[in-house]
C-alpha cells in the first residue's frame, strides 16, 4: 500500500491514506506519485494537495520492512528514501526541502537539515 498525506492552506498534514500499489502503477509497471494523487483528487476534490509518504523512512534513512518493532535495518537501496520522514498528522510539508517533518517540541529545538528531525540544545 502506498500512503498519501493530505495538506491543509500551511502545508500541514491532516490526515493520511492508503492507496492500493496498483492504482499507482502505470502500464509499463513503474509506481508514479501523480497517478495517486490524481485519484485521491478524485475521491475528496481537486482543490485538496496530496503527497506520497514513506512509512519506511525515518531520519533520512530508506528501512527494510521489519515485523520486530525494534529491528531498524537500513534498506541497501536507498533509492527508495524520500522526503526525510514518514508524514504524521501535525507534520509540516516543506516543499524547499522536499520533506516532512514534526512539530517542534520545545522553543530551543532546531531542525536538523540532514534528517529533518528536532534536536536538543548541546
Amino acid at each position: 500500500m502506498a500512503k498519501f498525506a493530505e495538506l491543509n492552506s500551511s502545508n500541514v498534514v491532516i490526515r493520511v491514506l492508503a492507496v492500493d500499489n496498483s492504482v499507482i502503477t502505470n502500464s509499463q509497471n513503474i509506481e508514479e506519485e501523480q497517478l495517486g494523487i490524481d485519484y485521491l483528487k478524485n475521491l475528496y476534490g481537486q482543490e485538496t494537495v496530496w503527497k506520497q509518504t514513506s512509512i519506511n523512512t525515518y531520519g533520512g534513512v530508506h528501512y527494510l520492512p521489519n515485523p520486530k518493532p525494534d529491528a531498524h535495518i537500513p534498506n541497501s537501496d536507498q533509492s527508495k528514501m524520500f522526503r526525510k520522514n514518514y508524514a504524521n498528522i501535525g507534520y509540516t510539508y516543506d516543499p524547499n526541502r522536499d520533506a516532512f517533518y514534526a512539530p517542534q517540541p520545545h522553543p530551543s529545538w532546531t531542525l536538523n537539515e540532514t534528517t529533518c528531525l528536532w534536536e536538543a540544545p548541546a
